[in-house]
């Protein structure tokens, strides 16, 4: 599947979102070579900009805003730096912030796709004129039959980066373009096409974790912001096994780092059951108690037309998560899913993404879980 493929071929106006990494420099070189209008645009997101990147860590520095240049020096398209850090502030770094303290575990990428790349940085290209925004993601747009756009899986499994797109709406799966998501080419063969082209990204790291916690210590960036709040750590039967310095420092399933004072009866490792941030406690149990059999998700994203009554299909429950089957059924601002079999590690705050094969059938934030023994999934119509 490619972009735009149902269409005649036409010259579109093109605004290529380049970070500084290699993945979104070929993909600003595929546009451009395809024959569309490419120009170049490096969103500076950190407030401090003239911080560096440590290793693999980090983005939006000067370091990333010059390597973007050159990349589009090489491409010869036209080149801008766009400042959205305030924006970026208020809807991913606040909002990570707030949810973590409302003992919620967020994904900061789903919401910069959803609020910057695809809302703040869309609009303002749309209302310049441009066609569609191009960015190195791996996954497809496809144009359905009935001329709906649809968002799919990349052609490679092992790179596909549709969770984290499945926050996107028709309007703005219209006006997306993802020229990677149709190469199974690796990482490697990715970096050599970059050298071919004479990028010098081809060689730069990844940056990975969270973009705006430059260090990888999530923990004392949330310190820094909240404080310390001091709290008790519980057992399924409420007794005291531990303290804390803030219940915000925890998510659903963690296992290392519980520092606690008193062992399992059986002896067998406990993980984080439950974080209440009115009493700020932390529950901790065994692997079992983690076993999830439904959900209820709230701020439903469709990519479509939502899902009418009970359908079957999949989920992914975090970014490089195994699909599960599951029973679905949205209901206005809701959306409940039932799993076939039990899953663990489901936290308040992730999002939960809905396949009907490749297709991204839609996404929504995980608001409470049912550990309840597990009833039969209720029968419904493949999505």
């Amino acid at each position: 599947m490619s972009d735009f493929p149902n269409q005649p071929p036409r010259r579109l106006r093109v605004l290529a979102a380049m970070s500084g990494g290699v993945d979104s420099a070929v993909a600003a070189a595929r546009a451009a070579e395809a024959g569309h209008d490419v120009t170049g645009v490096h969103l500076a997101l950190s407030a401090n900009p003239q911080s560096f990147r440590t290793g693999a860590r980090g983005c939006c520095t000067v370091e990333d805003s010059r390597d973007a240049r050159r990349a589009a020096d090489v491409i010869g398209i036209p080149f801008y730096v766009w400042d959205l850090a305030e924006r970026f502030r208020e809807d991913v770094v606040e909002d990570f912030v707030a949810e973590y303290a409302a003992g919620r575990t967020p994904n900061p990428c789903l919401r910069c796709n959803e609020k910057i790349k695809f809302a703040a940085l869309l609009d303002r290209a749309l209302a310049l004129g441009f066609d569609a925004v191009c960015t190195g993601h791996y996954a497809n747009v496809a144009t359905a039959p009935d001329g709906t756009r649809e968002l799919h899986r990349s052609a490679d499994a092992g790179k596909d980066q549709s969770y984290v797109l499945g926050v996107l709406d028709q309007r703005q799966l219209a006006h997306a373009m993802f020229p990677l998501g149709d190469t199974r080419a690796t990482k490697d063969e990715i970096r050599a096409e970059a050298e071919r082209r004479g990028l010098a990204v081809a060689r730069k790291p990844d940056s990975h974790d969270i973009c705006f916690i430059a260090d990888g210590d999530t923990q004392g960036f949330l310190a820094r912001r909240l404080g310390s709040q001091e709290g008790p750590i519980l057992d399924e039967e409420g007794a005291v096994v531990g303290t804390h310095e803030g219940a915000y420092a925890f998510t659903v399933g963690q296992r290392k780092g519980l520092r606690l004072g008193v062992p399992a009866a059986d002896g067998k490792p406990r993980y984080v059951l439950d974080i209440s941030p009115v009493n700020n406690t932390v529950t901790v149990g065994p692997a079992e108690a983690l076993e999830v059999t439904a959900l209820t998700a709230v701020r439903p994203r469709w990519c479509g037309a939502p899902p009418e009554g009970p359908v079957r299909c999949t989920a992914q429950l975090r970014a490089h998560g195994e699909d599960v089957a599951v029973t679905a059924e949205a209901d206005g601002d809701t959306l409940a899913v039932a799993f076939d079999e039990p899953v663990r590690g489901v936290a308040p705050g992730q999002a939960v993404v809905l396949y009907d094969g490749t297709r991204v059938i839609g996404s929504a934030t995980i608001a409470a879980t049912d550990r309840t023994a597990r009833t039969p999934a209720p029968t419904g119509r493949t999505a």
